[in-house]
């Protein structure tokens, strides 16, 4: 069923940030099958309709689509060659290659013309995250495409059952929360409604394991796992730096709160960091939607409002390069943090940064930073070796670390207990494969 499907499918949005990596997902898998089924080479009875309004926009996809394609058949090119064994006048690795870089350009179908997804089996949405404008979206595809048609969309807040309710495409609708930048990320949250019948969680769980992907599900909770951990971590941490700001100032109040949550915790970033990897007016976004269905729990941040007054956006740039927020970036290494009473940039300086040392302490003897332990097949005792040490010290660096650690778990104890993880196994999941935590908040190593 599910090959069938994959003959014709539509990708709404897809020239975004989100929408270009589903796009070469899907683009893969269509190639090898179309390969798989259509040796000869004969015209492409796949189509992927990669939809965006904007034409300049699309002829910008193809050109990442095609050295994209390129790689994944250098990199499979033993099953590349066994797929085309019975073509003898393709020869070498190059011609292979080209062969299947072809047929897949063939099978891309860049369109502003909504009308082309008429024919899709399935179709993938990745618009902005507004309800608004998804219920716009999917609505008008729904007028247009066939009644069994299915669709994905890649929100990452709104709850499942709003949206499909608001479209009307009740049993319809999943939930596919690709993790950016998606042909890179595992992880996909998938999050079903009540209406959702079994067979389509069955299509979706075949797909996700097509592309490869982590499969997590999610409670139709808005925020799910990943942003309702990510949501609540960030508001602690900024919390805590203003509890700090009125005895250091904001500069050096930042700067360590990002220093613990990023050496102290041992993560690949610290929370302001991830913050602007985000985007501030996207994590505004997020809490506005979570304030918005979340019942008897208040999310929201009069900072994070204040910076976006002060035109502090963060985010990327569409070369993957970060733009400013909470720091300022070069090459992105953050030099400079954002002070809001002053409304600039102050240099993070060698003095700035000894001062915030001094302030935190030393860190364990047996410390080693994200980088070098994700690679180290030993990780998980030299990590235990230095949080035994942590939670015996007594430094600022250290208690602050501990607090928050201890309200990360916390935060995993609440989403278990409210029903949007199924376990904390599926926190931890979601947290080490769509944040690249070495560990989960509830672990064995503290």
């Amino acid at each position: 069923m599910l090959d069938q499907a994959l003959k014709n499918v539509s990708v709404i949005g897809a020239a975004g940030k989100m929408g270009s990596g589903i796009s070469l997902l899907l683009l893969q898998e269509m190639t090898r099958l179309e390969i798989a089924d259509n040796p000869a080479g004969k015209i492409p009875d796949a189509t992927l309709n990669l939809v965006d309004r904007n034409q300049n926009v699309l002829k910008g996809l193809l050109s990442y689509l095609k050295p994209q394609m390129v790689r994944y058949a250098e990199k499979n090119i033993v099953a590349l060659r066994a797929n085309l064994s019975s073509r003898t006048d393709l020869v070498d690795n190059a011609e292979i290659i080209e062969e299947d870089v072809n047929r897949a350009l063939l099978i891309a179908n860049p369109t502003s013309n909504s009308k082309d997804t008429k024919d899709s089996k399935l179709i993938f949405e990745a618009v902005f995250e507004k309800l608004e404008l998804k219920e716009q979206v999917l609505s008008g595809l729904a007028d247009i495409c066939s009644p069994e048609t299915l669709f994905f969309t890649n929100t990452s807040s709104i709850p499942i059952s709003v949206v499909e309710k608001a479209a009307k495409l009740e049993g319809r609708l999943i939930g596919y929360h690709f993790y950016n930048p998606p042909a890179v990320q595992r992880l996909v949250e998938v999050i079903t409604s009540p209406t959702t019948p079994d067979s389509f969680k069955k299509l979706s769980d075949e797909i996700g394991k097509r592309l490869n992907k982590v499969l997590v599900p999610a409670n139709d909770i808005a925020g799910f796992i990943g942003n309702g951990h990510f949501i609540r971590d960030g508001l602690y941490g900024i919390n805590q730096m203003e509890k700090l700001s009125g005895e250091l100032g904001q500069d050096k109040s930042v700067l360590i709160i990002n220093k613990v949550t990023q050496d102290f915790m041992i993560r690949p970033m610290g929370i302001f960091q991830l913050i602007d990897y985000v985007g501030l007016d996207v994590v505004q976004m997020i809490l506005e939607t979570m304030d918005r269905y979340i019942e008897n729990e208040t999310l929201n941040s009069q900072f994070i409002q204040d910076m976006l007054q002060a035109g502090i956006f963060g985010g990327q740039f569409s070369d993957g390069s970060q733009k400013d927020g909470f720091f300022q970036y070069q090459k992105n290494f953050p030099v400079s943090v954002f002070d809001l009473n002053r409304k600039t940039y102050v240099p993070i300086s060698e003095s700035l940064n000894s001062e915030c040392d001094k302030y935190l302490g030393e860190l364990a003897p047996e410390f080693l930073p994200w980088k070098v332990l994700s690679r180290d097949r030993n990780k998980d005792k030299k990590m235990k070796a230095y949080f035994t040490t942590l939670f015996q010290q007594n430094s600022k660096g250290a208690e602050l670390a501990k607090a928050y650690l201890m309200n990360s778990r916390k935060i995993s104890e609440n989403l278990v207990e409210g029903g949007i993880a199924e376990s904390a196994e599926d926190v931890s999941k979601v947290l080490s494969n769509g944040f690249y935590h070495l560990y989960g908040p509830e672990n064995s190593l503290f």
